[in-house]
C-alpha cells in the first residue's frame, strides 16, 4: 500500500475546507480551486450550497461565469442550464431529448464552522461530520482566524501539535508536564491527549496555575484524514477549543484556515462572553504559533531518528498510513 503520509501525489479520503461561507451569499458563484481541482461555488436563492466541476461539458466555459437560476445554475457561454444534481436540464435553440452525457460533475458538501467543505473520496462520507468530542451535538459559536500559508505538507503542520518534545524546546514547557498518549477512534479519526502533571512544585506561578488546572494539563486533539484536527486545552472551569482545516496543494504546501470554537451562549450578555472566549483562544493560539511558523517555512521532514517521545507522531503517521486514499493531479 502506498504511503499517505506527506505525499503530495495521494490524498486521505475526508472532509476538506473550501471557502469561507460567507463569501457565498445567495445567487452568487465563487471560482475555487481545491486540491488542484477547479471548482465552481454556489448558492441557491434558498441558500443551499453546490459544487460544482469548474468547466461545461459542452466546450468548456467556467460555470462561474454563469448566474444561478432558483436552484439551477447557468452557463454563460451557451447558456445550458444544470439542475442541483449536475443534469443539464435546458438548453435554448434544442428541440431533441438532451443527452445523458450533459452532465457536470457534483461534490458532496457540507456548510459547517463558517466554511464551506468538501467531501473527497470514492466511499460515502460518514454520517458525523468531525466535531469536538466535548461538543458533539452542541450549538456553537465560531470566528475564523486568518487564512494560513506554509511552506510544507500539511501532514507536517498537523503533527507540531502531538510533538511533546517542541513544546519543551520551543515553548519552554517545563519537564514532563506533557506527555501524549494516542487512541484510535476508527479508521478515519485518531484520538491524542496529555496524562503529563502540572509541575506544581517548580515556581509560584506554576502552583497558580496547578490550582486551576487541577493534577493534569487539559490538552486534547483528534484527527481526520490527515489535515482535519481540533484542540481542546485550558484550565478545567473553561476549556477552549480551535480546529486546523487544512489542505495541501499540488506541491505539496499547505493552505489552510484556523477555526476558534466555543459552546454558544444565549443573549447579548452570551455573544460577549462567547466572543471573549474565542478572543483568548485566539491569542494563546498566536502565542504559541508564533515559533512553529518559522520551522513550517523551511523544514524538509526527514523522521529517521524516532525517540519514545515521539510515539505520538509515528502512531499518527502509521493511522494515516492506513486510510482510504484518492491519488490527486492537476486533471482531476
Amino acid at each position: 500500500m502506498p504511503t499517505v503520509f506527506n505525499n503530495p501525489s495521494l490524498i486521505a479520503e475526508g472532509w476538506y475546507w473550501v471557502i469561507p461561507s460567507k463569501e457565498v451569499k445567495k445567487k452568487q458563484i465563487k471560482a475555487v480551486t481545491v486540491v488542484g481541482k477547479d471548482l465552481a461555488v454556489f448558492r441557491t436563492e434558498a441558500g443551499k450550497v453546490r459544487i460544482f466541476d469548474a468547466y461545461c461539458p459542452h466546450m468548456g466555459s467556467h460555470l462561474a461565469e454563469g448566474k444561478v437560476e432558483g436552484e439551477n445554475l447557468r452557463c454563460f457561454f451557451h447558456q445550458w442550464k444544470y439542475n442541483s444534481e449536475g443534469q443539464c436540464i435546458e438548453i435554448p435553440c434544442f428541440q431533441s431529448k438532451i443527452p445523458d452525457s450533459a452532465k457536470v460533475k457534483t461534490w458532496k458538501t457540507y456548510e459547517k464552522y463558517n466554511l464551506i467543505w468538501l467531501w473527497l473520496g470514492e466511499a460515502e462520507p460518514p454520517e458525523k461530520f468531525p466535531e469536538i468530542p466535548e461538543l458533539e451535538g452542541q450549538e456553537v459559536f465560531v470566528i475564523l482566524g486568518k487564512p494560513l500559508f506554509h511552506q510544507c505538507h500539511p501532514h507536517i503542520v498537523m503533527i507540531n501539535a502531538i510533538d511533546e518534545q517542541h513544546f519543551h524546546s520551543v515553548h519552554n514547557l517545563p519537564g514532563s508536564s506533557l506527555l501524549m498518549k494516542s487512541k484510535i477512534i476508527n479508521q478515519n479519526n485518531i484520538h491524542f491527549f496529555n496524562t503529563g502533571k502540572v509541575p506544581g512544585d517548580l515556581s509560584l506561578f506554576y502552583k497558580i496555575i496547578a490550582k486551576f488546572y487541577g493534577e493534569v494539563w487539559t490538552y486534547a486533539l483528534s484527527y481526520w484524514s490527515g489535515c482535519l484536527g481540533t484542540v481542546t486545552f485550558g484550565p478545567d472551569f473553561l476549556h477552549m477549543y480551535l480546529m486546523f482545516a487544512l489542505r495541501p496543494t499540488l506541491d505539496g504546501k499547505t493552505e489552510g484556515q484556523t477555526i476558534y470554537i466555543t459552546k454558544k451562549r444565549k443573549g447579548f450578555l452570551g455573544y460577549l462572553i462567547n466572543l471573549l472566549i474565542v478572543s483568548i483562544t485566539a491569542i494563546g493560539d498566536q502565542y504559541f504559533g508564533v515559533g512553529d511558523t518559522k520551522i513550517f517555512q523551511s523544514i524538509k521532514f526527514n523522521f529517521q531518528t524516532p525517540l519514545p517521545q515521539d510515539k505520538t507522531v509515528s502512531d499518527y503517521i502509521a493511522h494515516l498510513n492506513g486510510q482510504n486514499y484518492l491519488q490527486i493531479n492537476a486533471s482531476k
